[in-house]
């Protein structure tokens, strides 16, 4: 079994709001999942982070061999980057 670390939609029409799963890549994106470890709100201001990520449970996942998405893997440096330049 191929584990991947995506975002499954939720929300309503033009208002979308993520949840960041830990899923069977073969699974549909909105389908069963192994375990939810965060959340990602786009419409959430600049100076709140819009993505919540427990990194506890996203490094086992990587160490257990799970591959994070393309758009995942973005935010997560994105989010690294800010958190970098807020500390100077």
């Amino acid at each position: 079994m191929a584990v991947a670390i995506r975002l499954a939609r939720q929300g309503t029409k033009k208002k979308p709001f993520y949840r960041v799963v830990v899923t069977d890549s073969r699974s549909p994106r909105g389908g069963r999942f192994l375990e939810n470890i965060g959340t990602f709100d786009p419409a959430k201001e600049s100076k709140d982070s819009p993505l919540k990520l427990n990194a506890e449970r996203f490094d086992y996942w990587r160490t257990a061999g799970a591959v994070p998405s393309e758009t995942l893997t973005r935010l997560v440096k994105a989010q690294a980057k800010a958190a970098a330049a807020a500390a100077k």
